[in-house]
């Protein structure tokens, strides 16, 4: 049996766009707008480029699904999480992220809402330019959640709720928009089980209230070059299976992975 192929994360940006050499050092969850080489005026000409190239190299890679490679994005998450109203990006707030350090991360400082499509023009750009079915990928809301300082609802599953609300009006979006597949990170729920399992799956089914079309859900145990000591198995993928998304994406616990067939 054949399975369709398709990237699950981003693609590694040119060294032409991004300076490389820092975005290994972090996983920004706020803005870092100076990691960008190129000027502000073209950056975004710039990010159109890259993303064709990225396209071009799936389509000789043979992949049947197409993704833009997040070319225009700083870390999977900060592009949409930042872009909502609610959020004060200048005055970071923090938290404590899976190696058990302090990171600067969005502080929600009022109701959360989507102002307008945040990665509408990214999928735009890649339907345009490829004929094979093509993906999106956006942060999930629990994860988005375990990702900001609240001094706002003080309460995690409101704002988990609140992000979902915003997440489901773009994810509509992106499918009216002609995406095939939109792809949900919700990787801090493998970090936060017992969380995750009091209000994680609500908020990810309210993210998909009316929504038509293929959804996947992807967990992993965080990038590869900043988390090294990886468990060897989910804490948390079987209640999943009460989720509203069609499909399950994870990175293997091990280095191989026995299927038994």
């Amino acid at each position: 049996m054949l399975f369709p192929t398709s990237l699950v994360g981003s693609y590694p940006q040119p060294e032409w766009l991004i300076d490389r050499d820092r975005l290994s050092k972090q996983v920004p969850r706020v803005r870092v707008d100076d990691l960008w080489l190129v000027a502000p005026d073209k950056l975004e000409a710039a990010q159109d480029d890259a993303t064709i190239l990225a396209i071009r190299d799936q389509e000789r890679a043979g992949l049947d699904i197409i993704t833009d490679g997040e070319q225009r994005r700083e870390s999977y998450s900060n592009r949409f999480a930042t872009a909502l109203d609610g959020i004060d990006i200048e005055n970071p707030g923090t938290v404590i992220n899976r190696n058990g350090r302090p990171i600067p991360v969005p502080r929600i400082v009022g109701p959360i809402r989507r102002k307008k499509p945040v990665e509408l023009r990214d999928l735009q750009v890649l339907r345009a330019n490829t004929d094979r079915k093509i993906k999106a990928t956006v942060p999930g809301p629990f994860t988005m959640g375990r990702q900001a300082q609240d001094d706002y609802y003080r309460d995690e599953k409101a704002a988990a709720t609140a992000y979902a609300d915003a997440l489901n009006a773009e994810i509509k979006d992106l499918f009216a928009a002609g995406a095939d597949i939109v792809q949900i990170d919700e990787p801090w729920m493998q970090q936060h089980p017992d969380k995750a399992r009091r209000y994680g799956v609500k908020a990810l089914n309210r993210a998909l209230d009316g929504v038509r079309g293929t959804v996947a859900v992807h967990l992993c145990f965080g990038y590869a070059a900043v988390v090294r000591d990886k468990p060897s198995g989910y804490s948390f993928l079987p209640e999943l299976e009460a989720s509203k998304a069609q499909q399950i994406s994870i990175e293997a616990a091990q280095p191989r992975l026995d299927l038994g067939i």
